[in-house]
């Protein structure tokens, strides 16, 4: 199992999002108040961090794609359903950056302010990241299936 370099692309790409349910993804400032955006919700930072406005959605798919890549890892007997895994797993990658757009392009609705200054943070990268391993782990996942097909065919 832990033999393959898909299985490790596979690692990687679980603790990257998994880090991206903990790490803030952006920092939000709206006139003299900072807010912090990341997988659960908008939070204003203060003395107490209170949640602004929840995104559940945004935590849901985070999870969605670290455990379909963890399933992954164990069906490596199946490389075909491992493969259509890992391109469902990329959709829902773009999914994620999709919807953070949206939600980042809503944020003056949100915060009803017309000045609203957005920096992105490194953990906003991860997603990127782990897209990049996924398409190399559907290519080493589809040389090893040509590579039993080839012997199957000698046999």
């Amino acid at each position: 199992m832990l033999q393959r370099i898909q299985t490790v692309y596979l690692l990687i790409i679980t603790a990257l999002m998994v880090s991206v349910l903990f790490l803030p993804l952006a920092s939000i400032q709206v006139a003299d108040t900072f807010y912090t955006f990341d997988a659960t919700g908008i939070s204003a930072v203060s003395t107490q961090t209170e949640l602004v406005y929840p995104i559940w959605a945004l935590f849901a798919l985070t999870s969605v794609i670290a455990l379909i890549a963890l399933i992954t890892i164990f069906l490596y007997k199946k490389r075909v359903l491992q493969i259509r895994l890992s391109i469902f797993n990329g959709i829902l990658m773009v999914g994620f950056y999709a919807l953070f757009a949206f939600f980042v392009y809503n944020l003056k609705g949100i915060m009803k302010a017309e000045d609203v200054d957005v920096t992105f943070k490194i953990a906003l990268s991860f997603p990127l990241i782990s897209l990049i391993l996924d398409y190399l782990a559907i290519r080493n996942i589809g040389a090893d299936e040509m590579l039993v097909r080839s012997l199957n065919r000698l046999r």
